[in-house]
């Protein structure tokens, strides 16, 4: 075994068989680089990644390859979810290089680490051809070979940065038009999504453009919303035998997936699905919830309440066979029954993907036009469908599970928190609120030092008061967890620890200079650049979700230094978004919320919680929500009796006290 036999990420744990003489990331490899003047190769992945798998076996795991990696070069694994920082730095990279990008990541460094060539999946003959002509190219011409890494490095420190922008500009309903119509260009009117193929969920992108419909009335953006929502949950992207989602579709129609099941994607699934029930009630979107949560509750939870981050692509060696079936299976599984679960699911003899035989099981009818032309009642149908699927789903229990990876992130915790907050403020469910209470318990105990610094990383049976390594992205989405846990409990506990959080995130990574925040702490390991993280991908960009946490805190606090930030960081961000949308989508929905206004929802008295749960059936997604019993927060001074109220305000100014939602909804209508 190699040095990776001691890791405790399962990616690293993959890879310690290997020929290839590998190291984790840190000092001895680096050392190592240096002292014996060695190219260093950095090759990045993830324990679900599928590629990542077939690299490995074509040429990690070969001798021969092996021999050459070992000679000329110092090798390196990093867990992409463990080290997002090293992972960030090299992916900008590989994009300047190639202009694309993805996983595995493998970069080739002079010894200081500077990048001199990378790209993604390799077959083994390319792999060994590129690291031949690189030893070659170093040992021959390392001039050149220094010339090349100084112009990369500086594009990499270049790379995703801004300007700081010190006058505030006046926003209008113009600038949201100008950047919602250069989005509108990209949408998929057929299939529903962005462009063709691959296509990725991006929830941040429905989730902007879902409230930018119900807040501007835009009847066209809410229709591709509604198509996108649709198809993503009849699509074979969904998992309608065991819930939750795949990454990605590698086809134009939801249709065949990769088959990881990724913690984050599900997540902000859960939370986008649970609020357009609110805005749309389509019973669709709740069973998507509720299925969802409950894979990630029987797969992705562990015994003391955090969550797991992933589910691979393959079992047994082949993607996806944990997920498909032949016909011939599911009518051995059915029997008499297993006609209309093939019909509903379009699964045939010959196979629905490249598979032969093989089926991944996908909708494209909803259940009242199905049951309309199998002459059957909608219910009978749904019963139907509900019974042969338990029988279904008993029967692939019983198969050989795909590997899991059992990493704790905070980052990826707190997006799961503030899903399941979202589906407890839609539905109302005791059971969402207790899971909801017991990950923020759980975060609160193990990933949060007395100081109230973040680990990144749950690690059994380590002293959270160590040295520990977290990054931005951990700090936001914890923090908006933790904001979203005060509105459905009015437990003011979770703010305190939220502020307390975004304070330490403004002391360690922001930096006044350019108005924007560091993705690496300030007495984090320095890397050879150290970045922000501006734009918006299939997870909220860490400085986008600052931004918008620190408008929040201000108006719950009254705090004037966090709204200036979020000020800042927008100012700053704002000259980039008029032309892609989709990778400012979080920014786009600050911007919203900016020109639409957000409301300050009080609900104060004995019955503060049932009023709540009555307020949050109406759809005002501009809004904080705080209230209770206790006089705790600036805007709930004088105003907790033990009659419930009902105080809506908005730019500093309140309305009268309102006794019903009803009185109080009509104040937002007229304001």
């Amino acid at each position: 075994m190699n040095r990776l036999a001691n890791a405790a990420s399962p990616y690293l744990l993959q890879h310690a068989n290997n020929p290839v003489d590998w190291y984790p990331w840190g000092t001895e490899a680096l050392q190592k680089a240096r002292d014996e003047s060695k190219l260093i190769i950095v090759s990045i992945g993830y324990s679900a990644c599928h590629w990542c798998h077939v690299m490995e076996h074509e040429s990690f795991e070969d001798e021969q390859v092996a021999t050459l990696m070992n000679e000329h070069f110092v090798c390196i694994k990093v867990d992409r979810e463990e080290r997002p920082d090293v992972d960030q730095i090299y992916m900008s990279a590989v994009q300047l290089m190639t202009n694309r990008g993805g996983w595995p990541l493998n970069c080739i460094c002079l010894p200081d680490q500077r990048p001199i060539y990378g790209g993604t999946y390799y077959p083994k003959q390319d792999w060994i051809n590129i690291l031949t002509s690189l030893a070659d190219f170093y040992g021959t011409r390392p001039k050149e070979a220094v010339e090349y890494a100084e112009r990369l490095t500086e594009g990499i420190q270049q790379f995703e940065s801004v300007d700081l922008i010190t006058e505030q500009p006046q926003y209008t309903a113009a600038d949201l038009k100008t950047i919602i119509t250069n989005w509108k260009k990209h949408f998929d009117a057929t299939e529903g999504g962005t462009g063709r193929s691959p296509k990725f969920p991006m929830p941040n992108n429905w989730l902007t453009l879902m409230r930018f419909a119900h807040l501007m009335q835009d009847e066209s953006v809410a229709r591709q919303v509604k198509l996108t929502l649709n198809k993503m949950a009849c699509g074979g992207i969904y998992d309608h035998i065991g819930g939750g989602f795949a990454r990605y579709s590698v086809d134009g129609r939801w249709h065949v997936p990769h088959f990881e099941k990724m913690l984050y994607d599900n997540a902000q699934l859960v939370g986008l699905y649970a609020e357009a029930y609110v805005w749309n009630k389509d019973e669709l979107y709740k069973k998507v919830v509720e299925e969802t949560i409950e894979f990630v509750k029987r797969e992705l939870t562990s015994p003391g309440f955090g969550f797991y981050s992933a589910l691979d692509a393959d079992s047994e060696g082949i993607e996806g066979k944990f997920y498909t079936f032949t016909k011939a299976e599911i009518e051995n599984i059915l029997g008499d029954e297993a006609d209309l679960f093939c019909t509903y699911y379009h699964i045939t003899d010959d196979g629905n993907w490249e598979e032969e035989q093989t089926n991944v099981l996908h909708r494209n009818e909803r259940d009242e036009l199905l049951a309309h032309k199998l002459g059957m009642e909608t219910g009978a149908l749904q019963s139907a469908i509900a019974g042969a699927k338990a029988r279904v789903f008993e029967a692939r229990s019983r198969r050989i599970r795909p590997g899991l990876d059992n990493k704790i992130l905070a980052s990826w915790n707190g997006l799961m928190l503030n899903g399941i907050c979202e589906a407890y403020r839609t539905f109302n469910s005791e059971s969402y609120l207790a899971l909801a209470i017991q990950n923020g318990t759980f975060i609160h105990q193990n990933l949060i030092t007395e100081k109230y610094r973040l680990a990144r990383i749950f690690r059994p049976g380590v002293n959270r008061e160590e040295k520990v390594i977290a990054f931005l992205d951990d700090y936001a989405n914890v923090i908006e967890a933790f904001i979203a846990l005060y509105e459905v409990t009015f437990n003011k506990q979770w703010l305190d620890v939220a502020q307390k959080l975004a304070d330490n995130a403004i002391a360690y990574y922001y930096d006044e200079g350019e108005g924007m925040f560091f993705y690496t702490a300030a007495d984090d390991e320095q890397l050879i650049a150290r970045k922000t993280e501006i734009m918006d991908g299939v997870i909220s960009s860490s400085n986008s979700v600052m931004a918008r946490n620190l408008k929040k805190i201000s108006l719950f606090l009254d705090h004037q230094r966090y709204q200036e930030i979020s000020a800042q960081l927008l100012r700053n961000v704002m000259p980039y978004m008029a032309n892609y949308g989709s990778s400012y989508a979080n920014w786009t929905l600050l911007l919203l919320e900016e020109i639409a206004g957000l409301y300050e929802v009080a609900i104060t008295g004995n019955d503060a919680h049932a009023v709540r749960q009555e307020w949050e059936k109406h759809y005002i997604p501009n809004k904080i929500i705080l209230g209770g019993t206790q006089e705790n927060l600036p805007l709930l001074q004088n105003r907790v009796a033990a009659q419930s109220r009902i105080f809506i305000c908005k730019d500093k100014t309140c309305g009268i006290p309102a006794y019903s939602v009803t009185e109080a909804l009509k104040q937002i209508l007229l304001s």
